[in-house]
């Protein structure tokens, strides 16, 4: 299927607009993808819609590769480089006719050239690229196994010794870094964090074993136990990789890797901390190509998507977005800046970490060590005759007067807190010391937010739950009975987990003039949450409940990441 008619075919069944397929057409001119894949990214259309699409222009028969079990001779019968290359997935055999799973089902040198090579007829199947790419992860015999990668360290004698010797000889250490077995398994280590889609790899030594563990969706598995005699051999190794002093091993440390694989660049930020038996390693995986800057798909409700709209594009104030660490505020933040990042529009932003680049954006690395502190680029950010400023993180008096005080003075002001919820927000800001008529005067808006596993769609089931655990958890009596909730059973999509990917949860709280009073006045959070409800306002768990009943996300999740109004 040629390119621009794919898109134009979608623009006329009313499944993109001109300006998606614009966009999509621009980055398809620096990244070379298929348009397909540029629009799902881009969240223009989602994968299963398109593949549904392709399946009907082409006439060809969609197939769910995920629920079948593909014979290894099957498998066999195309080369593992060759499959890669075309993505394409061989999945069936009938007589002389192979069945095999491909995204773009009109690429007909592709079909030829399959058929040449297998001499066997193909029957074209459509299947979505995501499964497609996790099929061949699955079934590729280039890829190094886990139990190939230990076994090798079995039969390396030489690097157990590092672990023998009290006193850690530097060179040694230098070269059991840099021992073949353990670069491969450092090197599994990463690339299995980014093929399972993982935020967070942990690597946590102890008195007699060795974990590695992978934060998917917001919870911890564990992957794999390492030797531990090796455990400052695989140390050793990422801290060379992120050009930390290996040497030094009583203090923590701070690095970055970046790493190129499967046409991806990735950044892995790495924090070394010394314990009781050796250093743990946290390395937080930033895929640029995963970010999502739709502020649509990112779970607002309507009301609070209308909102925040409204409060984000006012000439000046401040609008904070407020959570505990890892609950995509930094990703909200981002879908901010990014729907505001015009040409006549100057942005600034200070941030400790800079965790993505977004082009058009000033972004400014904290570094306190030389005094370069949220305040002290605040301050020289007014001098740069800004519009917007972002401000990573308010953490103290200071950086909290400066911020709005330039929310007052025609900017607009965009920052993060660490509270519980939005009304919250108000007390911790008086307790820093800010003026009650400052904060009153300043704020638009505040947002607490929180992320929930999607149940994964492939596996998704109906379960019953009882009506006293729905009363529990917030449900009124007159809803239940109106829906139906789900769980996932898992399956190979979603690593069994039953899960894949996370929305966030809005508690979205405008500052209208009855809370500004209440402000002024210092009443207390209770106060203010109940008269923001009162106003409309969706709490955190009312926003899970109404997530519950779309059937996109679990009781359990519900549960688990809002407490109770």
């Amino acid at each position: 299927m040629v390119t621009k008619k794919l898109g134009e075919l979608l623009v006329q069944a009313g499944l993109i607009n001109r300006e998606q397929l614009k966009k999509a057409l621009d980055d398809q001119q620096h990244s070379g993808e298929r348009i397909g894949a540029i629009l799902v990214k881009l969240g223009a259309i989602s994968e299963d819609v398109l593949a549904e699409f392709i399946a009907r222009q082409f006439r060809a028969p969609e197939v769910n590769l995920s629920r079948l079990t593909i014979p290894q001779d099957v498998i066999a019968l195309l080369p593992s480089d060759i499959a890669a290359k075309y993505q394409v997935v061989p999945f069936g055999l009938m007589g002389n006719t192979l069945n095999i799973a491909m995204a773009d089902p009109g690429n007909l040198f592709v079909i030829d050239d399959l058929r040449f090579l297998t001499r066997r007829n193909i029957a074209v199947h459509v299947a979505t690229e995501s499964v497609i790419k996790k099929m061949l992860g699955r079934h590729s015999e280039n890829e190094e196994r886990l139990d190939d990668v230990l076994g090798l360290l079995k039969e390396d004698s030489d690097v157990s010794v590092v672990e023998a010797a009290n006193d850690l000889d530097l060179n040694f250490l230098e070269g059991a870094a840099e021992q073949a077995p353990v670069v491969k398994l450092v090197n599994y280590i990463l690339l299995d964090a980014i093929r399972k889609q993982a935020s967070d790899i942990h690597i946590e030594p102890y008195e007699k074993a060795m974990r590695v563990r992978f934060r998917i969706d917001g919870v911890l598995y564990e992957m794999m136990r390492p030797p531990v005699p090796y455990k400052n051999a695989i140390i050793s190794r990422i801290k060379v990789m992120s050009r930390l002093d290996i040497a030094e091993r009583r203090i923590p440390q701070d690095g970055r890797i970046k790493l190129k694989a499967k046409n991806r660049e990735m950044d892995f930020r790495v924090s070394v901390i010394p314990t009781l038996f050796g250093e743990k390693v946290v390395l937080r995986l930033l895929d640029k190509s995963g970010l999502q800057l739709d502020m649509t798909k990112l779970g607002f409700e309507e009301r609070q998507y209308r909102e925040f709209q409204e409060a984000i594009y006012r000439p000046y104030g401040m609008v904070l977005v407020t959570g505990p660490t890892g609950s995509g505020k930094t990703t909200t933040l981002y879908s901010a800046l990014s729907d505001l990042n015009q040409l006549s529009c100057n942005i600034s932003t200070a941030e400790d970490p800079i965790e993505y680049n977004l082009y058009g954006i000033n972004q400014v690395q904290i570094h306190d060590a030389i005094g370069l502190s949220f305040a002290a680029a605040l301050r020289s950010f007014l001098r740069q005759d800004p519009d917007i400023i972002m401000v990573g993180e308010i953490r103290d008096f200071e950086t909290a007067e400066i911020s709005m005080k330039a929310a007052l003075t025609g900017h607009l002001v965009l920052s993060t807190l660490h509270t519980n919820d939005a009304p919250s927000s108000i007390n911790r800001l008086l307790n820093m010391g800010v003026e009650s008529f400052l904060v009153a005067s300043a704020l638009n808006l505040v947002l607490a937010q929180r992320l929930v596993r999607r149940i994964c769609t492939e596996c998704s089931t109906e379960v019953d739950v009882p009506q006293e655990l729905l009363l529990e958890l917030g449900v009124h009596e007159e809803e239940l009975g109106t829906f139906q909730c789900y769980r996932g059973k898992g399956c190979a999509v979603c690593s069994n987990t039953g899960y894949r990917g996370r929305m966030a949860l809005y508690e979205v709280m405008t500052l209208h003039d009855s809370i500004r009073e209440l402000v002024l006045h210092g009443a207390g959070a209770s106060e203010i949450k109940k008269e923001a409800m009162r106003l409309g306002m969706t709490s955190l768990r009312r926003s899970g409940i109404n997530k519950l009943m779309q059937g996109v996300t679990s009781v359990e999740e519900v549960f688990r990441c809002s407490a109770k109004d």
